[in-house]
């Protein structure tokens, strides 16, 4: 069953091994012989992160998907709290054949991590291009140590909306705090009068044999890929460093590459435009 709101439609789709995933659907008349767009959203994230770039590759005659992962958003949480690289990657590869047509994959942070493996399996025939958001194999542990401690420290909610944008405003001090909080509501979830952060929180517990991903893997499933990828890296990151650009970029010497000056870790909330601009430059090339 799919609802409208703003532009899209609310869709279903079946993950690996039954898993309900709910995604955000556009133009699902549209896009003629030109490849699907599937958006993979980051950790602790949702498909609403992709609201303002799905709604511009519509308009450009796109049939566009923004997939909430498991646990996150408003899909299944895992029963057995995996939420392995290689968990998610299964669960869009059965997206994939329900889509049943070409896609482009955008994946930010844990959505790119996952892009790459699902690029790798389902070959060029299935994915034609894949578009990383401020993510490499090779990730900073500081920046990645500070999204785990944001998550954390929230697990338990908050009294009120205000308290919720606080902290945002702490974690993303380059971003002006939002005036209007209802769009946090996309976000958070109101019960037994608190508001709770839309996603599992056995997503920060490790699963005693499954490793969340394989650095060298996804390095050389990246290396092997003959689609064309563009990296986009936010210049304020401190998950994605330049370092680490250089190194993706002499293993996969085919990417290219766009830096967003005013944007860093969230790109594509940071500067929307300058981030859509570049995304739709790639894909109508």
């Amino acid at each position: 069953m799919a609802s409208t709101t703003s532009g899209a439609q609310t869709v279903q789709f079946h993950g690996d091994q039954g898993l309900t995933l709910v995604g955000e659907e556009w133009n699902r008349s549209g896009a003629g012989d030109r490849p699907t767009i599937l958006m993979l959203h980051g950790g602790g994230q949702n498909r609403f992160s992709w609201k303002n770039t799905g709604q511009v590759l519509a308009d450009r005659g796109f049939h566009v998907v923004a997939l909430d992962a498991r646990g996150h958003g408003d899909s299944d949480r895992a029963p057995n709290g995996v939420y392995t690289v290689d968990a998610l990657c299964n669960d869009v590869l059965a997206v994939l054949e329900q889509i049943g047509r070409p896609v482009v994959l955008i994946g930010a942070s844990m959505g790119g991590l996952t892009g790459i493996m699902v690029a790798k399996l389902a070959g060029p025939e299935e994915v034609t291009k894949l578009v990383l958001v401020d993510v490499v194999p090779r990730i900073e542990e500081k920046g990645t140590s500070r999204i785990r401690d944001f998550m954390a420290a929230h697990v338990h909610g908050f009294e009120n909306l205000e308290q919720a944008a606080d902290a945002i405003a702490a974690y993303l001090p380059h971003r002006p705090r939002p005036t209007n909080l209802e769009g946090l509501k996309k976000n958070l979830r109101h019960r037994e009068g608190r508001w709770f952060w839309h996603w599992d929180p056995a997503f920060l517990e490790p699963v005693e044999g499954a490793e969340f991903l394989r650095v060298e893997q996804l390095e050389q499933a990246a290396a092997d890929l003959g689609v064309p990828i563009l990296l986009i890296r936010g210049k304020l990151s401190d998950v994605v460093s330049m370092e680490g650009v250089t190194a993706f970029l002499a293993k996969v010497p085919h990417a290219e590459f766009v830096e967003l000056s005013d944007a860093g870790h969230t790109a594509a909330g940071d500067d929307n435009d300058a981030f859509s601009d570049a995304v739709v430059a790639f894909v109508t090339r």
